[in-house]
């Protein structure tokens, strides 16, 4: 069927919503959860819907696209794309809408992309299925469009299947599909959520370029309100069903007047707001009903410099074998983390940065020994790490505790929050069950949830209130460690914020040390007392934070710090330009001898790889 051309003028809206409200069946009754949306999108504008989870957002871009199950969804209003009403076509209209004139960007690529069929055969299935093309025409397509997506190498990378790219790269692939029938409309859902804050910066970039030069609308859907300054031209806030406010990108940032606009202004970390000072400091945090702050931005606790490190790593190096062949001969090594060094005193936050796949993640897990390091030393709190029993690596954990990114994960569907925080205290045999029960219960209170959730379910819970489960769980074996492993990056940004908080409440409360790993720079900086820039399983970089922030010497430093969005609408046009190669792998071959490293000191404490 041949595609269906909506002309859209440069005065009219490509898309126009009216009174759009979604409602869902529970049980026998219809619960409305997007209420009276009204919004237009003209030919080259961006508009951005923003909010935390559960607000519509997504909701609102699966109604225009009709992507709702018929049965338990119900869908009222109007939504016109260039002028003809969408709710009203029938099955096969809309699909062949779906494909032509509207494309979608989902979260995740990987769920999106089939593992079994090479990329360039699911670029080339979306061209077929909408155009009269031949299969050579069709692949010539899906070369420009790789090409226009800056994939490195397009005609050799055709025929390789997604898990041989990059997150990064699978979400341009994602793009090149959408781009493939050149549609009018292009609805990005969260699209950078999961990337690293480089990659981020790319897709950005290459969406707004690309918005340039096809004349696409867009609806980006985002948490993010960085990434929402920089890509759109207006801004519709959601909250809890209902756009609160909408407006200019500018207004929305300079003058917002919703409580709930504040709120999430308020709580996102703005790179560079640290100057000058030395401690980290708390987020503010306003109420969303009266628009009042009732937390204060304030200064966390310091660092005793003459107290003794309670975590020292020398030398630190993690190595997993790669076998192939029949008899699974040795054919290389994954070099995750290569000859790491740097010690952790007592109420300091370290924080680990650096892109996905550069052995953060990896040194974390070789400290607590749940990964086996290949070499170096590892004290913790006088333990030799690498050098215990079952028995004494048992007792030893009970020093240092982790934090892991997805708390659902980490709690055991099975079991009440009540026995999940108590196991610890069970398992190490500390006490009885009444003293578990009373220490958990008292650190519960301690994070902001009540004893009284105790008999509850993760499943009960929202993401947030899991990650402070999480926490609780780790402090009751008091330990004077916790690994922090990416443990506020899937958090909405108020949530953030909060947890952000209470790591800093806590750490001045118990005196507790942070290895905090994350790739989220803005964050870091605020939490943090000094900070580790890793790549390629190496440290290339490590001071005082105010140093690292103020004065980046190595040329990764300053590429993460450039890649970070900014909340701030004048930068919207700004090109940052990025190198689109991909990180470079950590495989070696047998035999490899990794170069010894020199480091020169630029201030003290800050040492850089030469």
């Amino acid at each position: 069927m041949e595609k269906q051309e909506f002309v859209a003028s440069e005065t009219e809206s490509v898309l126009s919503v009216r009174n759009l409200t979604t409602s869902f069946r529970i049980g026998s009754q219809w619960r409305s959860v997007v209420r009276d949306m009204n919004f237009d999108i003209a030919p080259r504008e961006t508009v951005a819907i923003v909010g935390e989870s559960g607000s519509g957002k997504s909701v609102t871009s699966l109604s225009v696209m009709r992507l709702l199950p018929e049965n338990s969804s119900r869908i009222e209003g109007s939504v016109k794309l260039a002028g003809r009403e969408l709710l009203d076509l029938d099955r096969e209209a809309m699909r062949q809408v779906r494909g032509n004139d509207i494309s979608m960007i989902f979260q995740e690529p990987m769920t999106s992309l089939n593992p079994i069929f090479p990329i360039g055969k699911q670029i080339a299935e979306a061209i077929l299925c909408h155009r009269n093309v031949s299969a050579a025409e069709a692949k010539d397509e899906v070369l420009r469009l790789l090409d226009k997506v800056r994939i490195p190498n397009a005609k050799n990378r055709f025929d390789e299947y997604p898990h041989q790219f990059s997150g990064g790269m699978r979400q341009r692939v994602m793009i090149a599909m959408a781009l493939a029938s050149r549609p009018k409309l292009l609805i990005a859902d969260e699209p950078t959520t999961a990337l690293d804050v480089t990659i981020q910066g790319q897709i950005l970039d290459l969406i707004k370029q690309l918005q340039d030069e096809e004349g696409m609308a867009v609806l980006f859907i985002t948490h993010d309100m960085g990434v929402v300054a920089e890509i759109s031209d207006r801004t519709i806030v959601m909250f809890r069903g209902e756009a609160v406010e909408t407006g200019t990108t500018d207004d929305i940032f300079n003058r917002g007047r919703h409580p709930y606009t504040r709120a999430l202004l308020s709580a996102v970390p703005k790179l560079g707001s640290m100057g000058g000072r030395e401690r980290p400091m708390r987020f503010p945090v306003i109420d969303i009903a009266s628009g009042e702050t009732v937390v204060p931005e304030t200064e966390a606790g310091g660092v005793e410099e003459s107290a003794r490190p309670v975590l020292e790593v020398k030398n630190l190096t993690t190595r997993f074998d790669i076998r192939s062949g029949l008899f699974g001969r040795k054919s290389g090594a994954v070099h995750a983390v290569e000859n790491v060094s740097f010690d952790l005193r007592p109420g300091e936050t370290l924080a680990l940065v650096g892109e996905s796949g550069c052995g953060k993640s990896t040194t974390g897990r070789s400290i607590t020994r749940l990964v086996e390091p290949s070499g170096g030393e590892i004290s913790v709190d006088g333990y030799q790490v690498g050098q215990l029993g079952a028995a004494e690596l048992r007792r030893m954990r009970r020093t240092i505790q982790m934090v892991f990114q997805d708390p659902f994960a980490s709690l055991d569907p099975r079991m009440s929050v009540g026995e999940a925080v108590m196991e610890p205290f069970i398992e190490h045999k500390l006490g009885s069950k009444n003293e578990a029960r009373d220490k958990a219960a008292d650190l519960l209170e301690r994070v902001g949830l009540g004893a009284d959730m105790m008999p509850r379910y993760p499943h009960e819970f929202s993401g947030g209130q899991r990650q402070r489960i999480a926490i609780a769980r780790s402090l009751m074996l008091d330990p004077k460690i916790i690994v922090a492993d990416e443990a506020v990056s899937a958090l909405d940004v108020s949530i953030k914020a909060q947890v952000c908080n209470l790591l800093l409440d806590l750490q001045q409360s118990f005196n507790l040390a942070y290895l905090f790993i994350s790739h989220d720079m803005a964050v870091v900086e605020r939490v943090s007392h000094r900070v580790a820039v890793m790549y390629l399983g190496e440290i290339v970089e490590i001071g005082p934070r105010q140093a690292v922030f103020d004065n980046p010497q190595h040329p990764y430093t300053k590429k993460l710090m450039a890649a970070v969005p900014v909340p701030d609408p004048a930068r919207r046009n700004l090109k940052r330009n990025l190198n689109t190669e991909e990180i470079k792998s950590p495989i070696r071959p047998v035999g490899f001898v990794p170069p010894q490293r020199q480091y020169r000191q630029v201030g003290e404490g800050h040492l850089v790889q030469a």
